[in-house]
């Protein structure tokens, strides 16, 4: 009966313990995690969502037991942490895709400073438009749910308490950027490609007719096309930007070529 209370006293150590570095490499997830871990989100409101997190993943993680020391504790927690953002930065890279190619789309366009500080980040307006339906659509979707699947299968990617090695994250990383640009450059072609035609006609004009005032006449024509462009293209976007989203979380070790 004595011996009791220490058995309890040691399994709640334990259940701290391990409780507290899942939360570590979710919170650090979280905080870089679409939609949930937005700037406008609160501080309170992303540790609620790091512990209900934790709470679903903590059951499916081997369970961790207590260190010995403190630098056995340092060496568990700093690679959670890092592992952590980098599992969140992997997934913030589709937002600053799409953001990327707001920003193009916008300049080849002339919309770049239409409303440019509407959000905590200064983008211009179709990269905020954008990125709010891209947002709301990957909730719909499930963003949570995968969000946590990722979670669960990192621990089979990057074992608790190791680095993840060295090489192989720097290839993984340069990959995830490269194919971040090319799906921003690739939801941007339509606007770029009407901007060239656009310019190519103008200049056309222009040399023909050189006491015409092209650009009183031209400002008007690609501002109105260019949102017309945004109306028409942005289903199309999303369903692209959220294919290669969940194309992502199927298969997150994949090296996009």
């Amino acid at each position: 009966m004595i011996g009791l209370p220490q058995e309890i006293l040691a399994l709640v150590s334990d259940s701290f313990w391990h409780g507290f570095l899942v939360f570590l490499r979710v919170s650090a997830m979280v905080s870089l995690l679409p939609a949930f871990g937005e700037r406008s989100v609160p501080v309170r409101v992303k540790l609620i969502l790091a512990i209900a997190f934790s709470t679903i993943v903590a059951p499916t993680v081997p369970f961790l037991t207590l260190p010995s020391g403190p630098l056995i504790f340092v060496g568990f927690v700093l690679p959670e942490i890092a592992i952590g953002l980098v599992l969140g930065i992997a997934i913030r890279l589709f937002v600053l895709a799409l953001q990327t190619a707001g920003s193009i789309a916008a300049q080849a366009t002339s919309l770049s400073q239409l409303l440019g500080g509407a959000a905590a980040e200064p983008v211009p307006a179709m990269g905020y438009v954008l990125v709010v339906a891209a947002l709301a659509l990957a909730v719909m979707f499930g963003l949570h749910i995968r969000a946590a699947e990722f979670l669960i299968l990192s621990y089979e990617l990057f074992p608790a308490g190791v680095f993840p090695d060295g090489q192989l994250l720097s290839s993984w990383g340069i990959s995830r950027i490269s194919h971040a640009f090319n799906l921003a450059f690739m939801l941007a072609a339509p606007f770029v490609i009407a901007s060239l035609v656009y310019n190519l006609a103008l200049g056309v004009i222009n040399r023909a007719m050189p006491q015409l005032m092209v650009a009183f006449v031209g400002a008007p024509l690609i501002t109105f096309g260019g949102l017309f462009l945004l109306f028409v293209s942005a289903p199309f976007m999303l369903t692209v930007w959220i294919e290669a989203l969940s194309a992502f979380f199927q298969n997150p070790t994949e090296i996009p070529g």
